[in-house]
């Protein structure tokens, strides 16, 4: 199936590759992902997204090995992005992007995107005219299409788009705890894509694995349908809006990926419902008062500590909402030969990573709190 916006993209389910199988090593599984490769394309899919900052710049490299080499260019299509941490002028993102190109085996990206612009980060876009060196590379046919993932206010959405017409796609956040969610205000920013008629690109729609690992009560009100894994109705409900162009899955096994392709391959919209169990779902959980992270970990690059925050997080998630009584014990991995909650020296470079725009600082107090 065609994608309704662009033509040479199959379907609306993408491969997301920030998170893949992994080895015990913690290296990529390369034998396992050029399996879920190959199935992923003969099931009539070809969209894969990826950025130099995944898996501590390992995603790109297994794109190559798995991807690249083993499938005609024209066979699958390839995004990648231009993350702010790596350059500082406007002369340094053309040798980065090329880095970029050698890393993942390819003469040209179908997508490129500006990646995770904020009110802190996108200044520094402009300062380095991000967007027109990026529309020089499209004229020298290294880009196809041209875009940017957002994490910030539906005012500063719309800012970028007045002032960078040229932009096709925008990548955002949108799953349905934090759709009306007043930090992320998914559906606004949504509404402006509309306004400004940009396809969207839909990250996170699992909530980093969030909306499969669900309390008893939402597992009852999703069973009651009678069929469909607790992530298809996640994934369904982000692709269910007309300007939805693709919705990304970060998957880490054939068994997810099978999972994900037998309802996206014959891709239908949430029914009434659906959407009626899913908002019962989304009050159960926002009444929960978990930490709201997605794993990006986008936070522990920079840690001095070395704290595993989203490991940690999810932990207190699984201790405070779930009543995992194996919690403790992860937290006890977690931290054996890395910071503790408690040893956060409140630098704050973990605030300023955060798309989700988490008080970390704080949250690793209630952390401690529970586990030590």
């Amino acid at each position: 199936m065609e994608n309704k916006f662009f033509s040479e993209v199959k379907n609306n389910f993408g491969f997301g590759c920030m998170r893949l199988p992994m080895r015990k090593d913690g290296e990529v599984d390369t034998q396992e992902f050029c399996k879920m490769a190959d199935a992923f394309i003969a099931q009539g899919f070809n969209y894969f997204d990826t950025a130099h900052g995944y898996i501590s710049g390992k995603s790109e490299l297994a794109i190559k090995e798995c991807v690249s080499k083993r499938f005609k260019r024209d066979s699958f299509i390839l995004t990648d992005k231009l993350t702010e941490p790596y350059f500082k002028t406007q002369d340094d993102i053309k040798p980065f992007f090329y880095s970029q190109l050698e890393a993942c085996g390819v003469e040209y990206f179908d997508f490129y995107l500006a990646h995770a612009l904020t009110q802190e980060v996108y200044p520094k876009f402009v300062k380095c005219n991000a967007f027109k060196v990026l529309g020089e590379l499209k004229a020298e046919g290294k880009i196809r299409h041209v875009g940017f993932s957002f994490h910030d206010s539906p005012e500063l959405l719309e800012k970028i788009l007045k002032e960078n017409p040229e932009v096709e796609v925008v990548q955002l956040q949108i799953n349905y705890v934090d759709f009306e969610d007043s930090g992320v205000q998914g559906k606004r920013c949504y509404e402006i894509c509309e306004k400004y008629n940009k396809p969207v690109i839909v990250m996170e729609p699992v909530k980093g694995g969030g909306l499969v690992n669900l309390p008893d009560s939402a597992k009852k009100i999703f069973d009651s349908l009678n069929g469909g894994s607790y992530a298809s109705y996640a994934i369904r409900f982000a692709a269910s809006f007309p300007k939805i162009f693709m919705v990304l899955s970060g998957m880490g096994s054939m068994e997810m990926m099978n999972d994900n392709l037998s309802f996206m391959k014959d891709f239908k919209p949430l029914s009434d419902a659906e959407f009626e169990a899913v908002w019962k779902v989304r009050d159960i959980l926002n009444g929960m008062g978990g930490i709201p992270c997605t794993a990006c970990r986008y936070c522990t690059d920079g840690c001095p500590k070395k704290i595993l925050i989203p490991d940690l997080f999810s932990d207190y998630n699984a201790k405070t909402v779930f009543n995992d009584w194996n919690s403790g014990m992860y937290y006890g991995i977690h931290t054996t030969s890395n910071g503790k909650a408690s040893d956060c020296i409140k630098c704050g470079k973990c605030e300023k990573a955060c798309p989700q725009h988490l008080q970390i600082r704080e949250l690793l107090k209630k952390v401690s709190k529970v586990f030590e």
